[in-house]
């Protein structure tokens, strides 16, 4: 769909295969598939991804209803219980968290002890408001320097340095769509070894509590983003506005990658 290969399994069956050969697992929610016209650097790690499963209802949905085909739909939230039963997460050091606040980490460490799962204060990483700079204690014009010579909007050599020194087998990436991909595949292409790299956004949250949960049967019908909307409408309808685009795209472009929007 849109130029994604979509892993037609189950969540278990992504897991173990991710598990095994490592790489960039993405699940692009409804407003981000319009970024494909819009961002090359999110169509460039959506489109190069190693796993992509179909985490929208939504486009689900639409998929069927204009393509008269089914897609397999694996929830980012189902994907991530799978990732937590596998016996890698019982191990300590395997599993390394990137989250989006002090907030997040405090609450997927209060997770983590509730649940029995091993991990410390030092699995765990606050990224900072990413820009086209990375971070680090450099100025501001060598950041984007370095970021520009090699082609990546986001780069974070300081949290390159730490993953290498850890080296953990999984990294959950919980910080948002549209800027997660791009910092997972900016780690995919810069650390040394192959971890898998889970993009995730809200399904982490959900799960600790650090956003209210959504019921799974909620998941299993694609109501999940109308619970969201449901709950904060002024914080998510402009969030889901672009997600109204999407269907035009389907009907315009099918399984093609949609034309990049160039603009000056």
């Amino acid at each position: 769909m849109l130029g994604i290969d979509f892993f037609v399994g189950t969540a278990d069956e992504a897991v173990a295969h991710i598990s095994k050969h490592g790489g960039l697992v993405v699940a692009p929610a409804a407003p981000s598939f319009i970024a494909l016209q819009d961002d090359p650097d999110y169509r460039r790690a959506i489109a190069d991804a190693d796993l992509a499963i179909a985490d929208s209802g939504w486009a689900v949905l639409f998929w069927r209803l204009l393509r008269r085909e089914k897609l397999t739909r694996i929830s980012g939230l189902a994907l991530f219980k799978a990732l937590l039963e596998i016996a890698d997460a019982r191990i300590p050091g395997n599993l390394f968290w990137i989250l989006a606040s002090e907030k997040a980490k405090t609450k997927t460490l209060e997770f983590a002890r509730a649940s029995g799962y091993p991990i410390t204060a030092d699995d765990c990483y606050v990224a900072p408001r990413y820009s086209s700079c990375s971070h680090g204690s450099v100025s501001r014009e060598e950041r984007e320097r370095v970021s520009q010579r090699r082609g990546y909007s986001i780069a974070d050599d300081a949290l390159i340095v730490i993953i290498e020194q850890r080296r953990p087998a999984h990294i959950i990436i919980g910080i948002g769509g549209g800027v997660q991909e791009k910092l997972g595949f900016y780690l995919r292409e810069h650390l040394s070894y192959r971890p898998a790299i889970h993009c995730i956004g809200a399904a982490l949250a959900f799960l600790t509590g650090d956003q209210k949960p959504i019921p799974m049967w909620a998941d299993r019908i694609y109501l999940g983003w109308f619970l969201r909307l449901a709950r904060a409408p002024h914080h998510y309808a402009r969030r889901f506005a672009p997600a109204f685009r999407l269907p035009g795209m389907i009907w315009r472009y099918g399984s093609e990658l949609p034309r990049l929007k160039i603009t000056k």
